[in-house]
Parts: structure tokens; sequence; C-alpha cells
């Protein structure tokens, strides 16, 4: 995809951590794209509209996207700033060791049931510590890898909010209201305001 940038951060035989960031120039649905190995990305910076088949996931920073390898997506941008995220590549059976059973797809490999999960600030603290300390080559590798495993634990299982039950439609309408905050963020916003947009209720 055109205006993204790939750096590897930290690559070990266990996992390897990169930062991504899009410019986010593109607004409409890019070409379908595939990934190569399972992972999980957190973004930290801006926001971009992930479309895995019908299901569509607007990613920002309280979220966990999970990518599973093989798995077709597309991205688009509806929100100008382009975007960041840390991606964490883990060898498979690592992964499982980490991952609660009900998280995963029975069949070969590892590959997530769920395409994103909310997580709490305690997670973004351990991603920034991360990401930090390996742009800057404070971090020894192994220090490295031992934070990293502690950040996929953490959005994994220990700082995973619960997702509340539910419709598709609920969904695309906390989407719809995202993208109306992130597109107008210096406006006094209220909740009438909020609703007129998206087409609801202030409830």
């Amino acid at each position: 995809m055109n205006g993204v940038t790939s750096t590897t951060l930290l690559d070990s035989p266990a996992l390897s951590v990169r930062d991504i960031r899009c410019d986010g120039a593109c607004r409409h649905r890019s070409p379908t794209e595939c990934a190569t190995s399972t992972a999980i990305v957190l973004p930290y910076h801006g926001t971009f509209a992930r479309h895995l088949g019908r299901n569509d996931a607007i990613a920002e920073a309280n979220q966990v996207l999970f990518f599973n390898a093989g798995e077709e997506y597309s991205i688009s941008h509806p929100v100008s700033g382009g975007d960041a995220c840390l991606s964490i590549a883990l060898d498979d059976e690592l992964m499982l060791e980490i991952a609660p059973a009900s998280r995963i797809k029975s069949g070969p490999g590892i590959a997530f049931r769920e395409q994103r999960a909310r997580i709490d600030p305690s997670v973004q603290t351990i991603s920034a510590l991360l990401r930090h300390g390996l742009r800057s080559r404070s971090m020894e590798p192994l220090q490295g890898e031992t934070l990293a495993l502690s950040l996929i634990r953490s959005a994994v299982v220990e700082g995973r909010l619960p997702d509340r039950q539910r419709s598709v439609g609920k969904h695309k309408l906390v989407d719809r209201a995202k993208l109306a905050l992130m597109a107008d963020p210096g406006r006094r916003w209220t909740l009438a305001a909020i609703g007129k947009e998206v087409g609801c209720s202030p409830v």
C-alpha cells in the first residue's frame, strides 16, 4: 500500500515487533491485502478502518486488532491525518501458550475469533514503553522480548476490557460516533450534536 512505512524494531526467533506508519492519503479502500503471519496490532496515533468481509472495524488507540495469517482485508482512512501502529507477530506455539482457548479458532495454525477488542490504559502504557525503548535502542533484545510478551498477555488476556454485547448495527453506530469526534476534535460536542451527526438519539 502506498504511503506506508514499516520499521522493524525487534526481530528474534520468538517474535518480531514493527512500527508501521501510514500517511492516510488514500481515503478509499485499499486493494485487498493478505496478512502473511498472525499478529496483534496496537494503534497509537490516528485512526483507520479495517474491512474484513462484511465486518468493519474503526481502529484507534483503545483497541487491539487481530490480523490472522492468510486472511484478506482492506484498509481505508475515513479521517485525515494518517495512523501509526505497533505490530507484534509471535511464534504460533508461544501465542497458543498465552491466548485463552476461547479466543482462538479451531483448526490448523493460530487464528483469533475476533477482529478487535477493547483495551485499558495500562496496555497503551506498556505499548508506549516498548516502542520508545526499542526505537531509542535503550532496551536490550531480551528486555524487549520480555516486555513484548507482557504486552501480548495484557492485550489478549489481562488488559482486555469486556466487550458489551452489541448488535452489528450498534457497533456501526459506535464507529460512526468515533469518526465524527475524530473528524472535528476541536468542536465543543454535545450528545445532541453527536446524535444528530450519526442519526440517533442522545441516549
